[in-house]
């Protein structure tokens, strides 16, 4: 017994003579089948994320193909100056953060009552019956999803505007008003996306540990008050760290949905941030003008998110750093 006491003793200290690096490398070689599994999504953030933010600099430079990123001359914050000046951009910004404050305050809701509502069916096989339902939508691409949506609300045989027209009011070209584009977004994405971010949210509450519904219910407590007392604070940790990853992502808007649902009829309301540098940076080649509007979204999120975190934890809430 006591051999085996000093043998633990001398352990951590000879852990500690080893150094920091050296106890590093024995961690890892002793972990090594963990640590490769790590390999793959480092190798895709170092070749997609990391690497491409060096070519960011042509944001400073008017930039020259032939000349490549370093041999184009240097201009300062030119790009930005026109950047802010152009009304196009005015425009496009005010459209992004639109659609941008819908989606945050109805959108990321929804999956959070969704899941609610499902956690409170008792019918196990009703149950997964409307899961499948509901989240199946995700999987399709928006090219798809756009199609359907196209045929749908047509204005010569779509379904919804048969159904105006048997009330007797006159079919609506919802694709080629600009006011109805915003709606059709934002509902869009409800009915494609709720479902799947539900799960989220479900696989949060069958962890929350079942004494707390029992002591509820002893305390006499109805389906209502368990809800809110013991499942919508079991999520609190969830749905705090969804948002301020959400808030980082603010402007980016979805650029799929966007760009197949928009045309020229409704560019004034459906041009946002992303299909502004994909028209204007790739289509028209101004690659420096449209890398700076991609700086600017970029540190709008990064802003967004350090407040948010900040927040968050100033009211006694978990943050993400």
């Amino acid at each position: 017994m006591a051999t085996s006491a000093v043998s633990q003793v001398k352990g951590p200290i000879r852990a500690a003579k080893r150094g920091y690096w050296r106890e590093l490398g024995v961690q890892m070689w002793n972990h090594r089948y963990l640590y490769l599994m790590l390999l793959p999504p480092i190798l895709f953030f170092l070749v997609f994320r990391f690497y491409p933010i060096a070519g960011s600099v042509i944001a400073f430079k008017d930039f020259k193909p032939l000349a490549g990123i370093w041999g184009s001359p240097w201009v300062g914050l030119e790009h930005f100056t026109d950047l802010f000046s152009d009304p196009t951009f005015g425009r496009v910004l005010w459209n992004t953060v639109w659609i941008a404050l819908l989606k945050l305050l109805i959108a990321f809701p929804a999956p959070i009552l969704l899941a609610l509502f499902l956690n409170e069916i008792t019918h196990l096989s009703y149950k997964r019956f409307l899961q499948t339902i509901v989240y199946a939508p995700h999987f399709m691409s928006w090219v798809i999803y756009g199609a359907i949506l196209y045929i749908v609300l047509s204005p010569a045989n779509g379904l919804v505007n048969n159904l105006i027209a048997m009330t007797g009011a006159e079919k609506i070209a919802f694709f080629q008003q600009p006011n109805y584009f915003v709606p059709i977004v934002l509902i869009s994405s409800l009915l494609k996306e709720t479902g799947f971010l539900a799960v989220i949210y479900l696989a949060t509450i069958s962890s929350i540990d079942p004494t707390l519904y029992e002591a509820a219910i002893m305390d006499g407590g109805n389906r209502w008050q368990l809800m809110r007392h013991v499942t919508l604070p079991g999520l609190r940790t969830t749905i705090i760290t969804l948002f301020i990853l959400q808030i980082g992502f603010f402007l980016n808007v979805g650029f799929e949905q966007i760009f197949i649902l928009q045309n020229a009829m409704v560019l004034s309301t459906a041009d946002i941030i992303e299909t502004f540098i994909y028209r204007v940076g790739i289509q028209r080649a101004r690659f420096d003008f449209t890398t700076a509007a991609g700086l600017f979204n970029g540190l709008i999120g990064m802003v967004m998110v350090l407040i948010a975190d900040r927040t968050a934890k100033r009211m006694d809430l978990p943050g993400i750093f």
